[in-house]
């Protein structure tokens, strides 16, 4: 069995409640750290790796982008999908050889940039330059940029199910459409967990229909605050 399909099997058959969570490494620490503590598989966050680097989300340069998914992935034993943001401007076969130079089994893939939603079928170019050697989770951006209406989102997602899309990630949905989008969306459903302590648990996007959780870059903010919360106590202490 292929790395991607390893991954795959991974997002088959869950029980509600039961999501595949995976954390969002943005360097090798936080990677080995996430690993050891058992979950099977990681997924980086664009914003969470750009902020490790000193650039703000959405600026980092490709190759320094390849390069911090590399370090993660060497120092891991689990699968790992990446966040490629808009892809860069790169063709789509030369986007997916060079993550799978990096040793990632996945990618996610905006649908939208500069808030503009994109041409749907930019993401059936990458199922097909990459077949099955990677596992396409398809960001669906019509809550984040666009009206959000769950008509529409959901409109999309099922373009890219049938592109070949392996998982599609409507960002930003409503706790409350998760189960409209369970409903009518063939396939694994990503779920964005906040962490605030207001939002659903993972468990709780699970039993909505999530598939999958993840956290973009929350917990890469979450340790930086507590990093700030010991700088601060450095002078006192």
């Amino acid at each position: 069995m292929s790395p991607a399909d390893t991954f795959r099997t991974l997002h088959h058959e869950r029980p509600p409640g039961d999501p595949l969570v995976l954390p969002g490494p943005w360097d090798a620490v936080s990677a080995r750290v996430f690993a050891d503590a058992g979950f099977p598989a990681l997924s980086t966050p664009s914003a969470g790796i750009a902020a490790s680097l000193g650039y703000t989300d959405g600026e980092t340069p490709a190759d320094e982008m390849f390069a911090a998914v590399a370090r993660i992935v060497r120092a891991v034993d689990v699968p790992v999908s990446a966040d490629l943001e808009n892809g860069y401007g790169l063709a789509p076969r030369e986007l997916v050889e060079r993550l799978l130079g990096t040793g990632a089994v996945g990618c996610n893939i905006e649908d939208s940039t500069a808030g503009v939603l994109e041409d749907p079928h930019r993401h059936a170019e990458v199922r097909a330059a990459a077949g099955d050697r990677l596992f396409v989770n398809a960001r669906v951006d019509t809550f984040a940029h666009g009206d959000g209406d769950p008509g529409r989102a959901v409109e999309r997602a099922a373009l890219y199910v049938a592109a070949g899309a392996d998982c599609v990630y409507p960002i930003g949905a409503p706790a409350d459409v998760l189960p409209i989008l369970r409903a009518q969306v063939p396939g694994p459903l990503n779920a964005f967990a906040r962490l605030d302590g207001e939002s659903p648990s993972p468990r709780e996007l699970g039993a909505l229909g999530a598939t999958r959780v993840t956290f973009g870059p929350w917990l890469q903010r979450r340790a930086a605050a507590h990093l700030g919360e010991l700088a601060a106590r450095l002078g006192r202490d």
